[in-house]
């Protein structure tokens, strides 16, 4: 009896609401990483995709509020957006680099310029050697 009045109540409706909503394939990034997220904008009549490129420096929420933010330098002046994971205006989200670091949040480098607002690159060796042996060649 409690299943049936958990579908009836306005929470349930719109868990089943967010459900079908949310993206059936997100993109694998992390913080840290240099990405390039493409975004449909809609001008008048028209419709096309821009391309934001920048550094994760955070990622918040979770489920259909999950967002995370970007941050790039154009003119020597510091750019950051905030993009939701689920929005459909978020087309793609390409991982450039992956980056090496150990914080979940990096706004400390909003207050770095040039080599300082560097992060270090993933280094990839471990995950080669994985996908040699598993597929047995080397």
């Amino acid at each position: 009896m409690t299943d049936k009045r958990q579908e009836e109540t306005p929470m349930g409706l719109l868990e089943e609401v967010q459900k079908a909503a949310m993206k059936e394939k997100l993109p694998e990034f992390h913080v840290g990483d240099i990405v390039d997220v493409h975004v449909r904008i809609k001008e008048g009549e028209k419709e096309r995709i821009q391309v934001f490129n920048g550094m994760v420096i955070g990622r918040r929420g979770s489920g259909m509020s999950e967002t995370f933010t970007v941050r790039r330098i154009v003119a020597g002046e510091g750019v950051e957006r905030i993009f939701p994971i689920q929005s459909p205006s978020v087309v793609d989200v390409k991982v450039q680099r992956r980056g090496a670091v150990r914080r979940a949040k990096l706004y400390y480098l909003r207050e770095r310029t040039g080599k300082g607002a560097r992060v270090k690159e993933k280094r990839r060796v471990k995950a080669e050697k994985i996908d040699a042996e598993a597929t047995g060649s080397e």
